[in-house]
């Protein structure tokens, strides 16, 4: 085997000759195989063990065994305690998840820290069948198939080229001692079920099952490949980007055959899981929502609009003082004298300062709120109403500023002067604010 592993590091790894390199080592059959491979290849290893203080003694045992094993191999090692249990009860996770997320967070810690180029772990052909099955089971979309990568940015899995009974085998030619797993025999896990009970059925149902197994993921793999592909260049018709957020075009859309697919595609890195109600929200009313942790999608009226969610306290006021020429924040104003007044637009506005009591304030909108639009002759109007007529989205609601003096608003933002504070034939002094 050490020829043939020799060979896929040349082929496959060739970038790891030379360079500094934490292997992942639990003290079972998989990792210690890993580790003697690379010590017998000279090549430059450390060896990290998490005990995650789950099976008592014989936790403790294993991270003596690894401890042992690298001090009589004059091999670096670090060892690390997690109290798992707490942590998988403090976060609402399993206690596999619990474990992966400390053990990675670890790693990736050893390897800026210590200055390591890689992590290593001992992953392989087995494990990538068991984990295909696991997926099957639970249910997966194609990436859930496609199988364990052999690489994933600074994480290595060398061994995946190799089934167990290969690395049983150089165990035994070899000498290289392990710990037995307990629990590795329990069926209280999944996998443990799927590896004791169905693996070894397929097995005999077709003795050549783990290489036809490779060919269909390999199949699978460029399939997805192709998935991927076709989702950037749909994207790219249906998708623009506005500012932070992205709209989807409903329209183009529904086109598609199985527009689903390609929703599923472009949300799923942002953490949604309600499917069935993203799916819904394209035929439902405008205004609709639906919320991950981070992230929301909004139907408005003939778009789908993906935006972060942003803390919004509607009862923040921010104030503007007298001969304040500058805001920054929370938008950017500049304010100044004019004895003129040019070609406007809704992103300047022209006032009488001495209609104007300071401090001025900066409110986000209140149901409720009413003005008197320019150029309406005093009429009044809900800010509501002018939201409507605008045809906002509920984000960009949200997003509008309100300019006040004492009750009365001077300018919804962007959007509309009050016709209370325009400049006419009287004025004396007269201000231009203008948002940058």
């Amino acid at each position: 085997m050490i020829n043939k592993f020799q060979s896929h590091l040349t082929n496959n790894f060739p970038y790891l000759h030379g360079k500094k390199l934490l292997l992942a080592t639990s003290g079972g059959l998989d990792s210690m195989v890993m580790a003697h491979l690379f010590k017998s290849l000279n090549f430059d290893i450390a060896l990290a063990h998490c005990n995650f203080q789950l099976r008592g003694n014989e936790s403790l045992e294993d991270q003596f065994f690894v401890q042992n094993y690298a001090e009589a191999n004059d091999i670096p090692v670090f060892i690390t305690q997690f109290d798992t249990q707490s942590f998988a009860i403090d976060y609402k996770l399993s206690i596999q998840v619990a474990a992966r997320e400390l053990r990675y967070n670890w790693f990736y810690e050893l390897l800026e820290n210590e200055n390591f180029d890689y992590i290593l772990t001992a992953h392989h052909a087995d494990d990538t069948i068991e984990t295909f099955l696991i997926h099957l089971i639970r249910g997966s979309g194609l990436e859930g198939f496609t199988g364990i990568p052999a690489q994933n940015e600074s994480v290595i899995r060398p061994l995946l080229a190799f089934r167990r009974e290969e690395i049983s085998n150089y165990a035994a030619a070899n000498a290289v001692q392990w710990h037995e797993d307990s629990s590795n025999s329990s069926d209280k896990y999944l996998r443990n079920k799927v590896r004791h009970d169905i693996v070894p059925l397929l097995k005999e149902l077709n003795p050549s099952f783990l290489t036809s197994f490779q060919n269909t993921q390999k199949y699978l793999n460029e399939a997805q490949v192709m998935v991927e592909d076709a989702t950037i260049m749909i994207y790219q018709q249906v998708a623009s980007e506005v500012n932070n957020e992205i709209h989807y075009n409903i329209d183009k859309l529904k086109i598609l055959p199985n527009y689903k697919s390609y929703l599923y595609q472009w949300l799923k890195e942002y953490g949604f899981s309600a499917w069935d109600d993203i799916y819904e929200l394209v035929d439902s009313q405008s205004g609709k929502q639906v919320f991950s942790n981070d992230f929301r999608l909004l139907k408005d009226r003939n778009t789908l609009v993906l935006a972060p969610i942003t803390e919004n306290n509607s009862t923040e006021v921010y104030y503007i003082e007298e001969n304040q020429n500058e805001v920054s924040f929370p938008i950017k104003l500049t304010i100044s004298n004019q004895n003129f007044i040019s070609n406007t637009d809704n992103s300047i506005i022209f006032v009488d300062a001495d209609k104007l009591k300071f401090p001025l304030q900066l409110k986000r909108f209140e149901r409720g709120a009413i003005f008197q639009p320019f150029g309406m002759n005093g009429k009044s109007k809900k800010v509501s109403k002018l939201f409507k007529d605008e045809k906002l989205s509920l984000l960009q609601k949200e997003n509008t500023w309100i300019l006040y003096s004492n009750e009365d608003i001077v300018w919804v933002i962007g959007i509309r002067q009050d016709e209370r504070f325009k400049i006419n034939i009287d004025t004396k002094n007269s201000l231009q604010i203008a948002l940058k």
